[in-house]
């Protein structure tokens, strides 16, 4: 796996369950109370029902890739190393939908099942996938 120096997220309240469980190997996801449907990233309320809150719930982290972009052309110089890559859209299989970077780039296809992986960069982790 390629390591380019991306810039650090900075966690938030929202965001900070997230990014601890990426560090512990697992995948979190918000589920509404009220609806029960699952999304991602975490919200204060539900995006479909308006229901304040959320539960976190682990998924495997297994999922399909739903669309994808292959980039072969560098941004910018600090990126020259890295194409191509590719970004997927992923399902994941616990529900709730992620972006995420897929390797190798030349295995992704439209409905291609993946498996997390995950990264880690000086003070976060990053979740990547795979083929399955």
């Amino acid at each position: 796996m390629s390591s380019v120096a991306l810039a650090d997220p900075t966690a938030d309240p929202l965001s900070r369950p997230w990014w601890d469980a990426l560090a512990e190997r697992r995948v979190l996801v918000q589920q509404c109370p009220a609806c029960g449907r699952r999304r991602f990233p975490r919200l204060p309320s539900c995006p479909y029902c308006a229901t304040e809150g959320g539960d976190d719930v682990e998924v495997p982290g297994t999922g399909t890739v739903y669309s994808f972009v292959r980039v072969h052309r560098a941004l910018t110089p600090a990126t020259v190393d890295e194409v191509p890559y590719c970004i997927a859209t992923v399902d994941l299989d616990g529900g709730a939908r992620v972006f995420a970077r897929v390797e190798p780039p030349e295995s992704v296809a439209i409905g291609l099942a993946v498996r997390p992986v995950f990264v880690d960069h000086d003070g976060w982790t990053e979740l990547r996938f795979a083929p399955a």
